[in-house]
């Protein structure tokens, strides 16, 4: 079996392989192809794999061109930054898509699905256009919070970055004030503009306009310095890297 990776991160291309070793013990891998050209070269050269593991995001644009400039009916599970609502559309339909960093979970599903022959031999290349396209949605304009005895009501335009500590989800507003919030941060990122905000790790989502200043770091991750925030633990993870750099230059 062979089955190829286009990926243009190395550590996040990297990682996948090794999630996939354990369920095709025999396979040949190929790859990793980092941008759309390389593939197209790739897969007009040596025979149609068996499988592809394909990001969405490459270093020349965008990965379905690949599918429209090369004829396939190779199944194709994809990796993605994109919001979780696209991929859980994208989940009832031919082909699976994995949110970036791979949850093991969600790839044993996607591997059961390729597996148990469910993958359409074709892709819906209309339906993947239309799902890619910016979604209209609803974010929330305000929050409410706890000061005391008091609930109150925070614009979004005023807050800077939401933060967990001790199971507590807190809001800081652009003036450094802390108020606590009454959900999760996983329920907060939800509700937000993913073009001003990110989720920076488990215990931090910032505000783009919050960002002071950003630092190389061990492993080859990023630390951030945020406006107001003297934590030394907001760090950037290598398979978030690629994504960070690409909301801070949108």
């Amino acid at each position: 079996m062979n089955i190829l990776i286009i990926e243009d991160e190395n550590p996040a291309a990297n990682r996948l392989l090794k999630l996939l070793k354990p369920y095709f013990q025999d396979a040949d891998f190929h790859g990793n192809l980092d941008s759309i050209k390389s593939s197209v070269e790739w897969l007009q050269t040596y025979p149609h794999p068996d499988l592809i593991f394909c990001d969405i995001q490459l270093a020349d644009g965008i990965s379905f061109e690949i599918f429209e400039k090369v004829k396939l009916s190779t199944p194709v599970i994809f990796t993605t930054a994109y919001d979780q609502f696209a991929i859980k559309a994208f989940q009832v339909n031919a082909v699976d898509y994995l949110l970036k960093p791979i949850d093991p979970e969600d790839l044993n599903r996607a591997v059961d699905k390729f597996k148990s022959q469910q993958i359409k031999p074709s892709l819906d290349l209309d339906l993947i256009k239309d799902l890619l396209k910016p979604q209209t949605q609803n974010f929330k304009s305000r929050f409410l919070v706890r000061f005391g005895e008091k609930i109150q009501s925070i614009s979004i335009e005023e807050v800077d970055l939401f933060f967990s500590e001790e199971k507590v989800t807190f809001l800081q507003t652009k003036s450094g004030k802390r108020y606590v919030i009454d959900q999760t941060l996983e329920q907060t990122e939800s509700q937000l503009d993913p073009s001003q905000f990110f989720r920076i790790n488990r215990k931090y989502i910032s505000h783009i306009a919050a960002v002071e200043e950003v630092y190389s770091y061990s492993n080859s991750r990023l630390k951030v310095k945020l406006r107001n925030c003297d934590s030394s633990d907001v760090i950037v993870s290598r398979e978030k890297v690629g994504e960070f750099k690409q909301w801070l230059d949108q």
